[in-house]
């Protein structure tokens, strides 16, 4: 009995062992936000007073502030600052379902986010954690002003990602999802949880599945509308693939050169005929 007890004392030494040394190995990095995709213009700042114009292929970091001109849009890639590059990439089978469907279809590939027309976004927080068998990731993102699309990949249950406007939180979790700053939240795929405070100062929290929208300002769900599905069903596609390089231009080279049978081209054939006449004679 006593030496049954001891095994199980020191197995227990053991457990608490390996947990505190796979703690020790957590390892916590910031990740960056690449911009893929500029069309228009748009500026960036960093201290919220200095502004600089945003150019395709930055990396931007936590406590950056994005702001697109009229008639503008910019594309994020949020990940490892190492691993995002400007390669277009395989395009997905995005499938938009009828609003009775409530389906989760895992997505794969890099977060994504889509900047449109005179849209204010902060990066509020981008941060990795290495625990050995999962990835933890944190992404925060204040949108004061504009609106967003985004895509995003399937996530550990311990991660979170969060979309902030002014009177609300929105709680996104393997989506693609539209939401402008006014409240009104739209899910193709996946599933969002929104909370917002009302005009009574109560918490008001709804759940928007795939295929429907929300609109804080009606309090009203209604099924997503054909041509913004199909909007977002392209942006999918193309979000976070990078500027497509122009083609390149071949001019076939029309220079005549003569060349004898004998003696070469005829710039060397001149000197080489003359010679062999004048030895022939």
């Amino acid at each position: 009995m006593k030496t049954t007890a001891t095994w199980i004392k020191s197995f227990l030494v053991a457990v608490a062992a390996l947990a505190i040394a796979g703690s020790a190995f957590a390892e916590t990095k910031n990740l960056t936000a690449k911009v893929t995709r500029i069309k228009g213009a748009a500026r960036y700042s960093t201290d919220g007073t200095t502004w600089k114009t945003l150019k395709t292929g930055q990396t931007l970091s936590p406590g950056t502030v994005i702001q697109t001109a009229a008639n503008s849009m910019v594309d994020l890639v949020l990940g490892p600052e190492d691993t995002i590059r400007l390669a277009p990439q395989v395009t997905e089978n995005i499938t938009v379902l009828p609003p009775a469907e409530v389906i989760f279809q895992p997505i794969t590939g890099p977060d994504t986010v889509r900047l449109y027309s005179d849209t204010t976004l902060a990066i509020d927080r981008l941060i990795s954690t290495a625990t050995g068998m999962d990835e933890v990731r944190e992404t925060v993102l204040d949108l004061r002003a504009g609106a967003i699309f985004g895509k995003v990949k399937r996530m550990t249950a311990a991660s979170r990602y969060e979309v902030k406007i002014p009177n609300g939180v929105a709680g996104i979790r393997g989506t693609i999802y539209h939401i402008n700053a006014q409240g009104v939240v739209s899910v193709l795929v996946g599933t969002v949880v929104l909370s917002v405070v009302g005009q009574d100062g109560r918490v008001i929290t709804q759940v928007i599945h795939a295929g429907y929208q929300y609109d804080v300002r009606t309090g009203q769900l209604t099924p997503l509308p054909d041509t913004l599905a199909q909007e977002m069903s392209t942006a999918a596609q193309t979000v976070g693939t990078g500027e497509m390089a122009p083609p390149t231009v071949y001019t076939q080279d029309q220079t005549t050169i003569f060349v004898s049978p004998t003696t070469g081209s005829s710039g060397s054939g001149s000197s080489g005929g003359g010679s062999g006449g004048g030895n022939g004679g």
